[in-house]
């Protein structure tokens, strides 16, 4: 089951459960769909994946299924990201 984490690693911007800007890789790292594009060039800076949209929640499952509290933020060296995209 997805965490659903609540914001956007690199910019802290928020990511409710229901948020269309939210963007996943395979490990879940979670940013927003203008880090994503604007920044990280849809590749996951942690792992060097691509990028999906997260699925919603429905409503009526998070009481039983709640998302995750938990703020990771890790804002993105930027320019050795960009380096290490380059090398590929």
């Amino acid at each position: 089951m997805l965490e659903i984490r609540p914001s956007c690693e690199n910019c802290n911007k928020s990511l409710p459960f229901d948020s269309k800007e939210a963007m996943i890789c395979t490990f879940e790292c979670t940013y927003c769909v203008s880090c994503v594009n604007d920044v990280l060039h849809q590749v996951c800076p942690n792992c060097g994946g691509d990028f999906s949209k997260r699925p919603i929640r429905p409503e009526k499952l998070l009481e039983k299924y709640p998302v995750s509290q938990i703020v990771v933020h890790k804002p993105v060296d930027i320019e050795a990201h960009l380096k290490r995209i380059k090398k590929k």
